[in-house]
């Protein structure tokens, strides 16, 4: 098995990096904010963080490719970095804290790419969420003071805790009526919105979260801290891994019934 303890600290490193040129424009009254095509805002803190952590990582990893969500592609091969510079740029741009950055490694195998290293820095809130291919994943401080992560035990859905972002999404997709219908089976819902559902399911405090659109940069880093930490994380087409345009992620013990009801077909009108 391939050894990623360099490419984790290496991580790390970035993480801290783009923590810190973040944090500087958080709530800072003078911050320039402009709507990307796709009608989503991006800040002049998204567009420096990525700048920051791709120079690093041109210096550091120079053959490896980097895909990230306001610059594109850069090079190609066998191994590529994927970053989201803040992944919930609405709430950063609100002053809510909830918001991260994340920092991929994919390499490429018989199943395409699929990630082996990730990193969920969510420096307004003091948390940072790390994984690598068979090392495990880890919540904490930094590597040297962490505690290991690990998915909850909930078996039946009535008493699973679910987490989503937002109704609309659902109802645009022809999925609301399955959505609802999940709601009304378990025993809590709660819309915490982008990373932070599945960071949860990964530290066993919720069971069961899904969105029914997000990109590469949004999955890859979450993806495998879930996976580490015990749960499975697929599309809602049961795709394993982040390469289905959405997600849903669960304990494990939940995900058939989890994709069941978000792969309902709506009910037809008479």
């Amino acid at each position: 098995m391939a050894d990623y303890h360099d490419d984790l600290r290496l991580a790390h490193v970035l993480a801290d990096a783009a923590d810190a040129a973040t944090m500087d424009r958080f709530q800072a009254l003078d911050l320039k904010v402009e709507t990307k095509p796709d009608m989503t805002p991006v800040s002049e803190a998204d567009k420096a963080a990525e700048e920051l952590i791709r120079g690093q990582l041109q210096r550091a990893r120079p053959r490896d490719a980097i895909l990230g969500e306001e610059y594109g592609v850069e090079g190609s091969g066998p191994r590529r970095w994927v970053i989201d510079p803040i992944d919930g740029t609405k709430n950063y741009v609100r002053g809510v804290p909830v918001w991260a950055t994340l920092i991929a490694l994919m390499e490429a195998g018989e199943t395409g790419f699929q990630p082996v290293v990730g990193v969920v820095s969510a420096p307004a809130l003091g948390r940072r969420w790390w994984a690598a291919k068979g090392l495990g994943a880890y919540t904490g401080r930094s590597l040297a003071s962490a505690t290991r992560l690990r998915v909850s035990k909930v078996g039946r859905l009535e008493d699973a805790s679910f987490a989503y972002s937002s109704l609309t999404g659902w109802e645009e997709r022809g999925r609301l009526d399955g959505f609802l219908d999940l709601t009304r089976a378990v025993w809590r819902t709660r819309a915490y919105g982008d990373f932070w559902p599945y960071m949860m399911v990964a530290e066993g405090s919720v069971d069961l979260c899904a969105e029914p659109e997000l990109s590469l940069w949004d999955m890859a880093a979450t993806a495998i801290v879930v996976q580490e930490a015990g749960g499975t994380f697929t599309g809602l087409d049961g795709r394993h891994g982040p390469h289905s345009g959405n997600a849903a992620a669960s304990n494990g013990l939940l995900h058939g019934e989890l994709l069941s009801y978000l792969n309902t077909e709506p009910a037809q009108q008479d």
